[in-house]
């Protein structure tokens, strides 16, 4: 069986006639994509929100109507992403894809915040994987500086020996933390870093996990 495709398919369904809805980024949501395409076609209405190029690129593979994040749209019904960790207050780290910020904005700003996520992204405490943090270029040594007074070690992330840039035209450190005992502390805290645009932090965002149980029965929790 595959945990993502069952869980992504299943999240398509609260997807509503006449809605807009925020469109994640990854392997996840991959699935949830493409079952909405599949739903369009036999005659649902809705418009996306795509959190990243790549997932614009996808939508429109799809057929899937979308609009920006802009004055275009009043609010977002329903935001659908994965996640790199959650832990046990779902608190989630995002951002392995790069598409951090815009993630976060739009699911900030969705009436309902679903989120996708196999089993082997749940953890006790948050820390495991690397917490990306989004900087702007201009000064980014300095601003890595800075992050390693936290306790931990900002790689930059890079591709071909080149620094990743995000859609925003930004870097990316993905920082080691031993663990993460007070999310909320230090997301705010790394956002007050100058050069810090956001970080994958998502704190007590969530309204509602799709996952599977041991078992492999879908899990839906509100």
């Amino acid at each position: 069986m595959n945990e993502k495709r069952v869980i992504g398919e299943k999240a398509a369904e609260f997807v509503k006639d006449g809605m807009i809805v925020g469109l994640g980024t990854g392997s996840t949501v991959f699935y949830t994509i493409a079952k909405l395409g599949q739903l369009l076609r036999d005659g649902l209405s809705l418009k996306g929100v795509a959190t990243s190029v790549q997932t614009e690129k996808l939508a429109r593979q799809w057929g899937i109507p979308l609009v920006g994040y802009s004055s275009e749209i009043d609010e977002i019904d329903v935001a659908i992403d994965g996640a790199d960790e959650v832990d046990s207050e779902w608190n989630l780290i995002k951002g392995g894809g790069g598409a951090l910020v815009r993630e976060k904005m739009i699911a900030k700003t969705a009436k309902a915040f679903i989120v996708i996520a196999d089993s082997s992204k749940f953890v006790g405490k948050l820390g495991n994987f690397p917490l990306p943090v989004e900087v702007v270029p201009f000064g980014y040594e300095m601003t890595r500086k800075h992050l390693a007074g936290f306790g931990c070690e900002p790689k930059l992330r890079e591709i071909y020996d080149t620094p990743f840039k995000t859609d925003n035209g930004n870097y990316i450190f993905d920082c080691s933390f031993p663990e993460i005992l007070e999310p909320a502390a230090l997301e705010r805290d790394l956002n007050l870093i100058p050069g810090v645009v956001d970080n994958g932090l998502f704190v007590k965002m969530v309204d509602t996990i799709i996952t599977l149980d041991s078992n492999r029965n879908i899990i839906i929790t509100r």
